[in-house]
């Protein structure tokens, strides 16, 4: 997949890790780790009225979590999930790395 190739080796100075199982729609840096999934559905509460949080020009909705946030890209032609545990705060700085990424592959919807 496109956006794999595309994906920084490094967020917030985390290195890129293994995924298991491994797939080209999965990465992940750091320990604990932020975790990248693409191709998933959009999130049940999402609605086109939802409060979404647009960093560098991708839209998310975000949703708390009891071990930190969910970010679920909108707006896209393929949704783009960020789990970001509580260790890394402000939670949605991973987002500002990972922004250029996403929109060189996924146009906007």
């Amino acid at each position: 997949m496109e956006l794999a190739n595309s994906l920084p080796e490094t967020v917030l100075g985390e290195l890129t890790r293994e995924t298991k199982p491994e797939s080209d729609l999965t990465a992940a840096w750091g320990t604990p780790a932020i975790v990248l999934r693409c191709g998933v559905s959009p999130p049940s509460p999402a609605t086109p009225s939802a409060e979404l949080v647009s960093i560098e020009g991708v839209d998310w909705f975000a949703e708390e979590v009891p071990e930190g946030y969910i970010f679920t890209s909108w707006g896209r032609l393929a949704n783009v999930e960020v789990t970001v545990p509580d260790d890394y705060s402000p939670e949605a700085d991973p987002l500002v790395e990972l922004a250029p990424a996403i929109k060189a592959v996924d146009p906007k919807a």
